[in-house]
């Protein structure tokens, strides 16, 4: 065990650091915009910026890892990544706020490139699954913590702005001080969309739906709280909660996928999705606080797992040298998905009620169940002999591109 985290040790130390200020964000902006009174139009439009710059850095990240290399990337966006924080405290207007959330997209979508090429690279095809798994635990888990973050100090002040700032700063020094060799520059960052379709319409769908629902979640769920409470406590635990939930339904769902039909648990997952997001939508002030964060938890365990199900199945159906570009088109899926969801999200709110936002989220896994049990339905085209393990998949599912993938693959297939 020694051996196989050694080599990545500083990353993730570094990746623990980064990612707890990028969970304070997550909830405080939506938090502020609120007590500040931007119209929810504006605060899904924040959202939609936010996943603009990430597939924007998701596109272009791997370029600058290929010119400059992986330390430099690192340290160039940890360091912009700093400054959005406090910059927000200074300019509180929800137009420099998206612009701000832009740029926060692209610095993290570059660093996930950094931070999972060099993971790829660091690990075997015997030790991948545990590293990724570690490294999605860690993910989740921070981000939890960096929500709960919200309650030291009043969001109204700038006090929180600072702790992101310093959280993200702060991250950047195990890396920097690291003696470990960073992985060489990559060679290919190609992507191909219209072959993902080809490979698998209901992976790439799931993906898109994912986005759908997860980016109106980050985006506007605070706003949902704060409609069903009036503070700002309750933002906190239910952001937690839904972390925490999709953090632990991870392996048991996982492990369904594996055991038995992929296609059968992305479809029972969006049914699942479906059903306790019409919950979530009809709750209100008279919902006590232990339900709504009960629901928002198993909220999590399933629509933070539909996306590692799809990559699944869509990698079960690629060939072997497809990987790396199925994997790219995949997340780009979702980022698309995540850049459109907030503002139709914040769109019925605005119109309708706060509620909608998990109206909408049930809308999208429906459709979605409806899509893949049609396709169930129809006769097989291929079969699958071999599925590949849930685990291994890890390395597809979380943001950025395993780019480096492709040489060891070459490697491995000479």
């Amino acid at each position: 065990m020694k051996k196989t985290f050694a080599p990545v040790a500083a990353l993730l130390i570094s990746v623990s650091i980064l990612l707890t200020g990028q969970g304070l964000q997550s909830t405080l902006l939506p938090v502020r915009a609120t007590l500040e009174s931007f119209p929810t139009l504006a605060i899904g439009a924040m959202g939609a910026a936010y996943f603009i710059g990430f597939t924007l850095g998701c596109l272009k990240g791997g370029e600058l890892v290929q010119r400059v290399g992986h330390v430099r990337v690192f340290l160039a966006m940890t360091a912009i990544a700093s400054a959005t924080p406090l910059i927000h405290s200074l300019l509180v207007e929800p137009v420099s706020w998206a612009i701000l959330r832009m740029a926060t997209g692209f610095c993290f979508a570059a660093l996930y490139v950094v931070i999972e090429s060099w993971l790829n690279e660091r690990s075997t095809n015997e030790t991948r699954g545990i590293v990724f798994s570690t490294y999605a635990m860690i993910t989740l888990t921070v981000m939890a913590l960096g929500q709960m973050l919200t309650l030291v100090y009043d969001p109204a002040n700038f006090e929180l702005f600072v702790i992101a700032s310093v959280l993200v700063s702060i991250g950047a020094v195990p890396i920097a001080l690291s003696t470990s060799p960073s992985p060489d520059k990559p060679q290919s960052v190609a992507i191909d969309i219209p072959r993902l379709f080809e490979v698998s319409p209901s992976g790439a769908l799931g993906c898109l739906v994912s986005g759908f629902a997860n980016g109106a979640f980050w985006a506007l769920a605070p706003v949902y709280t704060l409609s069903i409470s009036g503070g700002t406590s309750l933002a906190a635990w239910f952001m937690t909660s839904a972390v925490i939930g999709g953090a632990i339904g991870q392996w048991p769902i996982g492990l369904l996928s594996d055991k038995f039909s992929r296609r059968g648990t992305l479809a029972a997952t969006s049914i699942a999705g479906c059903v306790v997001s019409i919950g979530l939508g009809l709750s209100g002030p008279e919902s006590s606080f232990l339900m709504i964060n009960l629901l928002g938890a198993v909220w999590g365990a399933f629509a933070f797992t539909l996306y590692p199900v799809a990559v699944a199945y869509a990698n079960d159906h690629a060939d072997p040298h497809e990987y790396v570009t199925v994997s790219s088109g995949l997340l780009l899926m979702y980022g698309a998905g995540a850049v459109i969801g907030p503002f139709i999200a914040s769109a019925l709110m605005t119109y309708l009620d706060a509620g909608y936002l998990f109206t909408y989220a049930a809308t999208t896994h429906g459709l979605l169940a409806i899509y893949i049990i049609f396709r169930t339905l129809r006769p097989e085209q291929t079969a699958i002999d071999t599925p590949i393990t849930f685990s291994d998949a890890l390395a597809s599912t979380q943001t950025a591109s395993p780019i480096y993938e492709e040489e060891s693959l070459q490697e491995d297939l000479e």
